[in-house]
C-alpha cells in the first residue's frame, strides 16, 4: 500500500503496549467512526463498488464515505480495487485484517439487538 497517497491516520499514542487496555484503544482507534461499523459490515458478505455501498450505508455524504474508506484502506482493514476501464471501475472488500474483525461486528450487531438505545 502506498501511505503517500492514502496516508495512515493520525494515533494517540506511538505504542499500545503501555497497559492491559492500550490495545483496546488501538483496536477502536481502527475502527472508530461514524460509518466505518457499517462499511465492514456491509463489505463481509460482498464485494461491493461505491455506489452500492453508499445505498446500503445511508444517510453518509459521499465526502464522509470517501475519508472513512481511505481510512480503512490506509490501515489495512479495507481493500481498494481500481480497474482500468471507462467509467473507472472500483470495488471495495475486505482484507484478511478486515475479515478478521467479523466476529467483534457481529458481537456489536447481536449487542444492538438486546440493547436497543431509547
Amino acid at each position: 500500500m502506498d501511505t503517500d497517497i492514502h496516508p495512515r491516520v493520525s494515533l494517540r499514542f506511538d505504542s499500545y503496549d503501555c497497559s492491559e487496555g492500550c490495545p483496546v484503544e488501538g483496536a477502536l482507534e481502527q475502527i472508530a467512526g461514524k460509518w466505518k461499523g457499517l462499511i465492514i459490515y456491509h463489505l463481509m458478505d460482498d464485494t461491493l463498488r461505491f455506489n452500492q455501498l453508499k445505498r446500503r450505508v445511508g444517510t453518509v455524504t459521499q465526502r464522509s464515505l470517501t475519508k472513512q474508506l481511505r481510512e480503512l484502506e490506509a490501515d489495512g482493514i479495507v481493500d481498494r480495487k481500481v480497474y482500468a476501464v471507462v467509467p473507472p471501475r472500483v470495488d471495495y472488500s475486505l482484507t484478511t485484517k478486515g475479515e478478521s474483525l467479523r466476529g467483534v461486528i457481529l458481537a456489536l450487531r447481536l449487542w444492538g439487538i438486546e440493547n436497543p438505545r431509547s
